[in-house]
C-alpha cells in the first residue's frame, strides 16, 4: 500500500516503524485466557502524531467465518483511496490487509488493530486517528462462551462503532447473544450510571441477504427490518421484551444495513483472492454506500468513555483496564443457553421439593402443633427429606443424571438448614425449656439461701456471706431475664443470662438429677419386689 495516500478527509500515517499490516493486540492463550500485548498496542497508539489526538475505533465482530476480515480490507481501501469517488479501486487488484481466507475453519484469533491509524479531518476541521479492529469469530468449535463473550464485550467497550456482522436475516438467537454478550461487557462498567448507555453506535450488517423483494438492500431497507425485529408489544412473552429493552438500553445508536450476497465465484472457487471482478454487481454498489457511511468525515463517531471523548494514549490505559477485569474472577462465567436453562429447571425443581419439605414439617411440628420429642422429630424429618428427593429425583430435568446430582446435593443440604430451623422452633414449646433459665436461677438462689442459713448456725459468716451474696447476683439474674422477656428490649441479656444457666444445669444440676432419679427408680424396684422368708 502506498503510505502517502490520501482519503477524502484524512491520511494514513507516515513515517511509523511499524510495518503496513494487522497486530494481534489481544492473544488467546492456553486455559482459554486472554492476554494483552503492551508492547504493540503501545506501539499502534502511542505513535507521536496521533497518541494526544481523539480517537475513533471502528470495528467488526460476529459469528466465525461470516467475511468479517474481508470487509475489513474495504475499510482499509476506502482509507487509503486517493481519489473517494473511485475508492474501491482496480477490477483486478487482489484484496489484502487483513488476513483472510475462504473455507470453514476460523482464521483470525483474539482482537487486532491494522498497525496504523488513519488521520482524518472532521466536519468541525479538528483531526482524529481511525483504527480499524478485527475479532476473533464466536462459536466456533474452539471457543467457549465465556471465550466468544469477552472477546465481543471487550471490542464493544472499546470501539465506538461495533459492526454485528450476521448472516442471512436477524434471528431471535442473534438478538440473546447479543444480551448475553453486551450485558457482559456492562457488568465490566461499574461505573457506568444506570442512566447513561455504555456503548455507543452498533451498526447490524445483514450479510447474504436474499428478500430485496421484502426489503430493499442497504440502510432503508435494514432500519425496516430492524424496527420489526426490536419491536416490543404486549402481545410478545416478557423474556422477549427484556431481550429488546436491554439491547435498545445499551446503545445510544443503533442501525441495520442489508448486503446482498457476493456471489458464487467468490463463495464456492478456493482460488478467489478478493477481485471486484468476481464479485456481482450488487454487492459493490451497496458496498461504495456501506462503508462511506461509516468512514466519511461526516460519519465518524469518536470514542467516548463516561460522555467524554478520549484519546488514543488515554485509550492504551481504558484497554489496559479492561483487560485485567477479563482476567480475573470478578465476573461471572457466563453459561451457554442450554446450561442456563438446565440450572434454572433444575433450580426449580430445588424449589419445589424445598416447598414440599416445608409443608410437611409444618404440619408435624408448625406453629399451632405441641411440643414433640427430639426422636420422633427426627424420624419425620428423615421420611419426609427422603420424600422431598424423590419428589427432585422424579422431577423431569435437563442437563442429565450428573449435571442434576450437585443440584441434589444442594437440596440435602438446605432441607438440613430447614430442619435445624424446625428443632429450634420445636424446642421453644418445650414447657421446662422455656421455663429452664427461671428455674435453673430460682434453684442456685434457694441453694445459696439455704446454705448461708446453715452456715451462719456453725458460725462461718464469711462462707455464708459470699453464698448471701451469690443469692443476691442471681435474683438480679431473674429479675433482669423477667424485664427483658417482658419488655423484649436487651434481648442480647437475655441470651447471655440463658448461656449462664444452660452452663449450671449441664455441668452441676443435670448430673444430680439424673443420679436423684437413678436412686429413685432403683429404690422403686426394691420396694415392688416381694421380700422372701
Amino acid at each position: 500500500m502506498d503510505s502517502s495516500a490520501n482519503m477524502n478527509s484524512g491520511s494514513a500515517l507516515t513515517g511509523s516503524k511499524l510495518r503496513d499490516a494487522p497486530v494481534q493486540i489481544v492473544k488467546s492463550g492456553e486455559n482459554h485466557t486472554f492476554e494483552l500485548d503492551e508492547e504493540k498496542l503501545e506501539g499502534v497508539l502511542l505513535q507521536p502524531e496521533i497518541q494526544n489526538k481523539k480517537v475513533v475505533v471502528v470495528s467488526v465482530a460476529g459469528a466465525f467465518r461470516k467475511g468479517k476480515s474481508f470487509l475489513l480490507n474495504f475499510f482499509l481501501r476506502y482509507l487509503n483511496a486517493k481519489d473517494p469517488s473511485n475508492w474501491l479501486g482496480e477490477e483486478h487488484l487482489p484484496l489484502d490487509g487483513f488476513s483472510w481466507r475462504g473455507g470453514s475453519e476460523r482464521e483470525t484469533t483474539g482482537i487486532l488493530f491494522w498497525s496504523r491509524p488513519f488521520l482524518c479531518t472532521l466536519s468541525t476541521g479538528e483531526k482524529v486517528a481511525v483504527l480499524l479492529m478485527d475479532t476473533q469469530g464466536a462459536f466456533d468449535s474452539e471457543s467457549t462462551v465465556r471465550d466468544c463473550a469477552t472477546v465481543f464485550a471487550l471490542s464493544t467497550m472499546v470501539s465506538s462503532v461495533q459492526v454485528f456482522n450476521l448472516s442471512q436475516n436477524i434471528q431471535e438467537d442473534d438478538l440473546q447473544h447479543l444480551q448475553l454478550f453486551t450485558e457482559y461487557g456492562r457488568l465490566a462498567l461499574e461505573a457506568n450510571d444506570n442512566e447513561s448507555k455504555p456503548f455507543q453506535v452498533l451498526e447490524f450488517l445483514v450479510r447474504d441477504w436474499s428478500f430485496p423483494y421484502e426489503s430493499p438492500y442497504g440502510e432503508k431497507g435494514g432500519m425496516k427490518i430492524l424496527e420489526r425485529r426490536l419491536q416490543i408489544s404486549d402481545k410478545q412473552h416478557p423474556e422477549l421484551q427484556q431481550i429488546r429493552k436491554h439491547i435498545k438500553s445499551c446503545f445510544s445508536k443503533i442501525s441495520c444495513f442489508l448486503m446482498p450476497h457476493p456471489g458464487l465465484r467468490v463463495a464456492t472457487n478456493p482460488q478467489f483472492d478478493g477481485k471486484l471482478t468476481d464479485i456481482e454487481l450488487d454487492f459493490k454498489e451497496q458496498l461504495r454506500t456501506f462503508v462511506p457511511g461509516l468512514l466519511s468525515a461526516e460519519n465518524l463517531v469518536v470514542k467516548e468513555i463516561n460522555g467524554q471523548q478520549i484519546t488514543c494514549r488515554e485509550l492504551v490505559e481504558y484497554f489496559k483496564a479492561y483487560i485485567k477485569i477479563y482476567q480475573g474472577e470478578e465476573l461471572p462465567e457466563p453459561k451457554s443457553m442450554l446450561q442456563a436453562t438446565a440450572e434454572a429447571n433444575n433450580l426449580a425443581a430445588v424449589s419445589s421439593a424445598k416447598i414440599l419439605y416445608s409443608r410437611e414439617m409444618e404440619e408435624v411440628c408448625g406453629g399451632d402443633k405441641p411440643y414433640l420429642h427430639e426422636s420422633h422429630l427426627e424420624a419425620e424429618h428423615r421420611r419426609i427429606k427422603e420424600k422431598a428427593l424423590s419428589h427432585f429425583r422424579s422431577a423431569r430435568k435437563m442437563g442429565g443424571p450428573e449435571f442434576s446430582k450437585a443440584f441434589a446435593e444442594q437440596l440435602e443440604v438446605e432441607v438440613d438448614e430447614q430442619y435445624e430451623n424446625f428443632c429450634k422452633h420445636n424446642e421453644s414449646k418445650n414447657i421446662f425449656s422455656a421455663a429452664r433459665t427461671p428455674a435453673v436461677l430460682f434453684t442456685v438462689m434457694m441453694v445459696a439461701y439455704i446454705l448461708a442459713g446453715l452456715l451462719s448456725l456453725v458460725g462461718l459468716e464469711s462462707v455464708a456471706s459470699l453464698l448471701n451474696f451469690v443469692l443476691f447476683v442471681f435474683l438480679i439474674l431473674l429479675c433482669t431475664w423477667l424485664y427483658v422477656h417482658y419488655s423484649g428490649e436487651h434481648r442480647n441479656i437475655a441470651i447471655q443470662i440463658d448461656q449462664i444457666a444452660g452452663h449450671i444445669w449441664n455441668h452441676f444440676l443435670s448430673p444430680v438429677y439424673a443420679h436423684v432419679m437413678q436412686q429413685g427408680a432403683q429404690l422403686a424396684v426394691r420396694q415392688a419386689i416381694p421380700k422372701r422368708d
